[in-house]
């Protein structure tokens, strides 16, 4: 088998305003019932992503809070891929009013413009932390922490190559585990940004496109040659 796995982004790829449809589900539930893998890749926390997706059992592998957090459905194992959460910096930012503002295992969120007083404060306090932006979200983490890294780390646990990885996204916190894979796709509501830095670009938005994709997937599977890696 060529493609092992699909990896795919949640928000504005899979789901459309936090949901995921039923069609979209029973095509997840087709491609599982092939024998493939699926892993999702989302900037969400986990406990926010449990409660808006009942059928998270489907993966294999979530990786939440974009790239920190690693968590196996099946057995509910929750594995921190990064320093948990500076929670000097969380207070800094309540006291100077940053709205809205949440915090996971290793993730703090807000929303823009709200990144230069994080700036700010990251500078301040010399933390080692990085700022990553998703259509207008604010997610500020440990450095080097990102989808790519935490997808790497979900691929080992699965003992699955990154060549034999189909991944699709929407954002320009996609672009990382994007790359990463052997073979990438973006929806038709991704951003311009992203759209050349995929192999594929899907006619159909969202949940239609994630479908439209595995179905390629189906039909071009075990013949590499066709699937070259970018």
């Amino acid at each position: 088998m060529y493609i092992a796995a699909l990896a795919t982004d949640y928000d504005g790829t899979l789901a459309e305003d936090g949901v995921v449809s039923a069609a979209t589900v029973e095509a997840l539930e087709r491609f599982r019932n092939a024998g493939r893998r699926l892993i999702l890749v989302t900037g969400r926390e986990l406990s926010e992503l449990l409660q808006i997706f009942p059928r998270i059992h489907l993966f294999d592998r979530v990786v939440a809070e974009n790239g920190a957090l690693l968590y196996d459905p099946a057995s509910r194992r929750e594995t921190l891929l990064g320093p948990p959460v500076s929670q000097q910096l969380l207070q800094k930012l309540k006291a100077r009013g940053v709205s809205p503002l949440s915090s996971g295992r290793c993730i703090i969120a807000t929303r823009e413009p709200n990144e230069e007083i994080a700036r700010e404060e990251i500078r301040r306090l010399g933390q080692k932390l990085e700022i990553i932006f998703n259509k207008g979200a604010v997610m500020i983490l440990p450095s080097g922490v990102n989808k790519a890294t935490g997808l790497t780390a979900a691929l080992d646990e699965l003992r699955i190559s990154t060549r034999n990885v189909a991944a699709i996204g929407d954002a320009e916190n996609d672009h990382a585990f994007l790359q990463l894979c052997g073979w990438s796709a973006v929806v038709a509501n991704a951003l311009p940004s992203l759209r050349g830095k995929a192999y594929r670009m899907m006619n159909q938005a969202r949940g239609k496109g994630v479908e439209e994709f595995m179905a390629l997937i189906e039909r071009e599977d075990g013949a590499p040659r066709t699937l070259p890696r970018h």
